[in-house]
């Protein structure tokens, strides 16, 4: 039985795609371990099909962190026997790097975003060029990987030359029929970080005859609290923070849309699928999002979101209010959602994954 290594900076609660990822790969067959970081206030570890570990670290954020936990994680994988490794992301790719020369085992890189193009990366040069250096060091060391979307595999390859796949973070298939929410509730679900377009969505809701409630955390909490506040939209607004995978599925009934507005600065957003764009469809909610190219191209085949290409506030009000008045357009992308789902989801995404792992290993 092959042995894999997964290394993530997270403390592995929230993290569905890794849950997906390695949960399919140890019903494939592989023994499994799944690498993150303990902190302080985090909650006990479920029991899964596969192993999890987290490193205990004195210092929890920034600079410190980082060095911190990629010197404890190449020493914690130094002494472990494994087939295979793969780095999440950019934060731990270069132990992944190094572990996988002096054991010369195959090293994967699964790029959930393009790390070197968030907001909060190519705001701050000086970090922008770090982790710039980083990438440009390391991922043509790494022959095999995967991403979350086509368009950032295209990147990786204008970039590196690198041939990457695209696996998508899609939800597994439950094939219950979701009912129509009887409140018309409007639902934000995802990290709330820099760039997510909450200084328009916000202020839109002034204008919008419905509640928001935004369920998720991130480094933008406390700016999206003072909006709140300066828009005296306390009774409009509702803040769930984190929320377990388990709990979000049983806010998905009470909700009527989903939104979701990222900007454009920041070449991650404009070519990125996150996972919230599946979730609401598996979730039967008709939803408004942007104009980008992967939302674009899924929208043309299912047509189960209203695209804008405008982030004015009075814009994503007028998108939003029509679609809770319009009540043919929105059952229309709503039974177009509950069809897309059947084969949007994780029982046909995992194949791709399987099949890439099994020719890892015939290589």
């Amino acid at each position: 039985m092959k042995r894999l290594y997964f290394t993530v900076t997270n403390d592995l609660t929230y993290d569905q795609r890794m849950h997906r990822i390695c949960g399919s790969l140890s019903a494939a067959g592989y023994d499994v371990v799944l690498v993150g970081r303990k902190r302080k206030h985090s909650l006990p570890l479920r029991d899964k099909n596969f192993k999890q570990l987290r490193l205990p670290c004195w210092f929890d954020r920034g600079k410190r962190f980082y060095i911190e936990y990629n010197i404890r994680l190449f020493f914690y994988l130094l002494f472990k026997k494994m087939d295979g490794i793969c780095a999440i992301d950019l934060d731990t790719i270069l132990p992944v790097l190094y572990i996988s020369r002096l054991k010369k085992i195959p090293r994967v890189y699964d790029a959930h975003e393009l790390f070197t193009e968030l907001k909060e990366v190519i705001s701050r040069p000086y970090i922008h060029q770090f982790w710039l250096g980083v990438e440009q060091k390391a991922i043509p060391k790494f022959k095999w990987g995967y991403t979350v979307s086509e368009s950032i595999a295209e990147e990786f390859h204008r970039r590196y030359k690198v041939e990457y796949r695209a696996i998508r973070n899609v939800p597994v298939l439950q094939m219950d029929i979701n009912p129509v929410a009887a409140e018309k509730i409007i639902v934000y679900v995802g990290a709330v970080n820099e760039a997510r377009g909450f200084e328009y969505l916000v202020p839109a809701m002034q204008w919008v005859n419905a509640k928001l409630l935004i369920c998720g955390d991130g480094n933008f909490m406390e700016k999206l609290k003072k909006l709140i506040l300066d828009y005296k939209l306390q009774d409009k607004v509702e803040l769930t923070g984190m929320l377990s995978p388990e709990a979000l599925r049983a806010i998905a009934p009470k909700a009527y849309i989903g939104v979701a507005v990222p900007e454009k600065e920041g070449l991650n957003q404009y070519l990125a699928l996150p996972n919230k764009f599946f979730d609401y469809i598996h979730a039967g909610l008709p939803q408004l999002t942007v104009d980008y190219p992967e939302y674009r191209k899924l929208n043309k085949k299912w047509e189960v979101a209203v695209l804008i290409n405008d982030l004015a506030p009075k814009r994503i009000a007028a998108a939003l209010n029509n679609l809770l008045d319009d009540t043919v357009l929105y059952e229309r992308l709503r039974q177009n959602c509950l069809k897309a789902r059947e084969s949007l989801n994780w029982q046909e995404e995992e194949k791709k994954l399987i099949a890439f792992y099994q020719t890892l290993f015939e290589a």
